[in-house]
C-alpha cells in the first residue's frame, strides 16, 4: 500500500547514518526500497531499474530544516515528489 511505502521509504531515508539516499527500485517485477550511503547508488546493478530517489545529504535539507531530517523526509513524500518522473521510469523499465 502507499502508506506502507511512505513508511519504509520515510525509514530509510531518516535511518541513513551521514550522507546518502532513499531509493524505491524495480529489481525484476518486485518494488524495493532501499538505502545508499554516499555515493552509492543502484544504477549500477544489473536488473535494477531506479525509480525515484530522495537525497538525505545535508545539502538537500539543511537550509529549511536544519538537523530535522524526518520533518525533510515528510515534506518530500507529501509535497515534492514527482511521480510522473517515476512514472516514466517504471513504463521504461
Amino acid at each position: 500500500s502507499y502508506d506502507e511505502f511512505k513508511s519504509a521509504f520515510a525509514a530509510a531515508g531518516a535511518t541513513q547514518f551521514g550522507s546518502g539516499w532513499a531509493w524505491l527500485v524495480l529489481k525484476g517485477e518486485k518494488l524495493e526500497v532501499r538505502k545508499t550511503a554516499n555515493a552509492d547508488t543502484p544504477l549500477t546493478e544489473i536488473g535494477v531499474t531506479p525509480l525515484l530517489t530522495m537525497d538525505v545529504w545535508e545539502h538537500a535539507y539543511y537550509l529549511d530544516f536544519q538537523t530535522k531530517r524526518p520533518a525533510y523526509t515528510e515534506t518530500f513524500l507529501d509535497k515534492l515528489v514527482n511521480w510522473d518522473f517515476a512514472n516514466q521510469n517504471l513504463a521504461a523499465a
